[in-house]
């Protein structure tokens, strides 16, 4: 999963990506480069331990999140050409995270001259939808060119495109993102190519201030009934940063003393997984003990295809068990004699918690 973090200048990008992928990326007012800071993080899994207390194998790899902090500020990227650095490292993301500038501070001002989420929510989706125009109207005028010279086969192709483009644009001129257009599955195939940036998911991230941690829940209630499309959670960046330098034992200590639960990261990973309805399965193979990240629904086979192409194009069958009915048992043999190891074919839909091998032959 690729999720890149965008927002305001001064908002606390930065911060927030220290504290996702325990980095130390420099925290400056002003980056002179558009040079994004990358980083990966670890997915926590609860059962990673459990299955490795049971399988005992030499390797663990946990599944990853990586994330881009993009330097400088979008306003205005939508209008100067929207095939520059921005796009390319926006357009490659599966999800969006835009942080959210909602605490105080004198020595950071903020470039609109006060804070004011909302305002800098509804700012920066109007650049994505006006890069996404861009984008729109460029191809309809290559369409409407292609259209005269194309032979009958093209024309039908070059038609339907067309037609799905302009009612896209229209809504969107109406300010109704690509991701709330409500359009059928073949469409939205139809314009992944394009990687439009208001048919991503979002994230928002309400950066407060250490003061206002008591009232992060009253923050994500508000903008999220605001933003009902929006996955929204509200927490101390600057804080957050401080914490993911420290041990687990010493950061958890700290954040009981303030009250909070979860770490940033756990609380980004889970809402992201969420809004991009992901899935998590385990392999064990060659001693080694794995989780993968696929989309929810997906089929045997492809989630097969996840680890090798070769194991997507042999698949033959897969013996599965859910993580509860293992935990359970104990361990896969007695799993296997109470007849709970499973043989699923193609048609298998991946469940999330399932331990999985896959037999195939190319």
């Amino acid at each position: 999963m690729k999720v890149a973090i965008i927002g305001t200048p001064g908002s606390g990008k930065t911060p927030i990506f220290n504290a996702l992928t325990r980095g130390r990326a420099e925290v400056a007012a002003y980056s002179p480069t558009l040079a994004p800071h990358t980083g990966v993080a670890k997915v926590p899994d609860y059962r990673l331990p459990v299955l490795e207390g049971m399988f005992q194998p030499r390797k663990t790899v946990a599944a990853e999140v990586s994330y881009t902090d993009i330097a400088g500020s979008l306003k205005g990227f939508g209008r100067e050409g929207v095939g520059g650095e921005f796009l390319s490292y926006l357009t490659t993301a599966d999800a969006l995270l835009q942080v959210v500038r909602a605490f105080e501070d004198d020595q950071v001002p903020h470039p609109e001259g006060s804070t004011d989420p909302k305002r800098d929510i509804a700012s920066l989706d109007l650049e994505l939808s006006i890069s996404d125009l861009a984008i729109m109207e460029r191809r309809l005028e290559k369409l409407e060119t292609s259209l005269k010279a194309a032979k009958a086969a093209e024309r039908e192709s070059h038609l339907k495109e067309q037609l799905l483009l302009q009612k896209v644009k229209a809504e969107l001129e109406k300010d109704v993102p690509i991701r709330l257009q409500g359009l059928a599955e073949e469409e939205l195939k139809m314009l992944s190519n394009y990687q439009f940036l208001t048919a991503k998911p979002m994230l928002v991230v309400l950066n407060i201030g250490e003061e206002q941690i008591p009232e992060a829940s009253q923050w994500e209630g508000e903008i999220g009934s605001l933003y009902p499309q929006f996955a929204v959670v509200a927490l101390c960046g600057k804080l957050e940063m401080e914490l993911a330098q420290l041990s687990d034992d010493e950061a958890g200590e700290f954040r009981a003393s303030l009250g909070l639960s979860k770490p940033a990261l756990e609380r980004i990973i889970d809402l992201s997984y969420s809004l991009l309805g992901l899935v998590s399965f385990f392999t064990t193979v060659s001693a080694e003990l794995k989780a993968w990240t696929v989309p929810g629904g997906t089929p045997a086979p492809k989630a097969a295809g996840k680890i090798h192409s070769d194991m997507e194009r042999g698949f033959i069958r897969a013996e599965v068990i859910s993580y509860s009915d293992l935990q359970g048992c104990g361990s896969l043999a007695e799993a296997r004699k109470r007849g709970l190891l499973r043989t699923e074919g193609r048609n298998y839909i991946i469940q999330d918690g399932d331990i999985v091998t896959f037999l195939f032959n190319v």
